[in-house]
């Protein structure tokens, strides 16, 4: 695609972000959220959660305790539906490969040079492409926020194209890492280019920055979702990540995909939510 596309597919969805109906619609989902604070709803978030391991000191023993955390709740508790996926990076897949029990479990790896997604673009498709060879089911990668941020977005939807060829029959998760932006339309045009570019899911945020997932950031991204599926008929997933980690948390997130997008997106299919220690807190919860 050439860049004139680009421009008239922006400018095609360039509603803008109404900050008012923001404000409003937050203001609404945190009061609303109390009335699913329950322990039917958490089961159902419980579900949502990509159990997460996404530290320098990792190492196989380290991911293979996780996986066996989640194979644990497998076994001891088979009347409830397990975590969504488990998440590491792409050098423990085939630890992962080994040991998670559970096959309803998605094997999710980041990819693409995560965090920072700063490298040879050719290195970043290899990672991608070797993930997804060594049986990823998801693959979480980086947008080049740089370029994004530069008004490159050509650039940025070809990277993105190819990035998603790369990962072949793997689900292609596109980290926007929202907190790097200076302004809500920045957003907005990361969701449209990730979406275009044939993303199956748009993720808030690595959690390797200071500012990770917020519920503004969240609300333009489920009006870009809202609103590129009233335009095409696809669906796209939304995952908030970084900074998750209490019930109360989830919740907010949960009452805002419920409000904007409605029950269809409350699914692990179109719904994740990115965490390490929300997990627990869950289990205390529904157990």
């Amino acid at each position: 695609m050439n860049k004139l596309y680009v421009e008239d597919l922006i400018k095609k969805f360039s509603s803008g972000v109404d900050e008012k109906d923001m404000k409003e619609t937050i203001e609404k989902a945190k009061k609303e959220s109390g009335n699913y604070n329950n322990k039917e709803t958490f089961k159902r978030i419980y579900n949502f959660i990509d159990l997460t391991s996404l530290n320098t000191t990792d190492n196989r023993e380290v991911i293979k305790n996780l996986c066996d955390r989640v194979n644990n709740f497998y076994e001891n508790h088979p009347e409830y539906d397990n975590v969504a996926g488990v998440c590491v990076y792409p050098n423990f897949i085939e630890t992962v490969n080994e040991n998670l029990k559970d096959d309803r479990v998605k094997k999710v790896v980041v990819s693409g040079v995560f965090p920072s997604a700063q490298s040879f673009f050719s290195v970043k498709l290899a990672e991608i492409n070797l993930s997804a060879e060594k049986g990823a089911d998801e693959i979480d990668i980086v947008i080049s926020v740089g370029e994004v941020i530069a008004g490159n977005y050509d650039t940025v939807y070809k990277e993105l194209l190819l990035m998603k060829h790369a990962a072949g029959k793997s689900h292609l998760k596109v980290i926007l890492e929202t907190g790097a932006y200076k302004n809500y339309e920045d957003i907005r045009i990361a969701s449209l280019l990730a979406m275009e570019a044939g993303a199956d899911f748009i993720k808030t945020s690595t959690g390797k920055i200071s500012v990770s997932a917020t519920p503004e950031a969240a609300y333009v991204m489920l009006k870009s979702i809202k609103d590129y599926y009233e335009a095409t008929g696809k669906k796209v997933g939304f995952k908030p990540a970084g900074g998750i980690s209490t019930p109360e948390d989830a919740l907010l997130y949960y009452t805002l995909v419920k409000n904007i997008l409605g029950e269809d997106w409350l699914t692990p299919e179109y719904f994740r939510i990115g965490a390490s220690r929300l997990a627990g807190k869950v289990e205390e919860i529904i157990l």
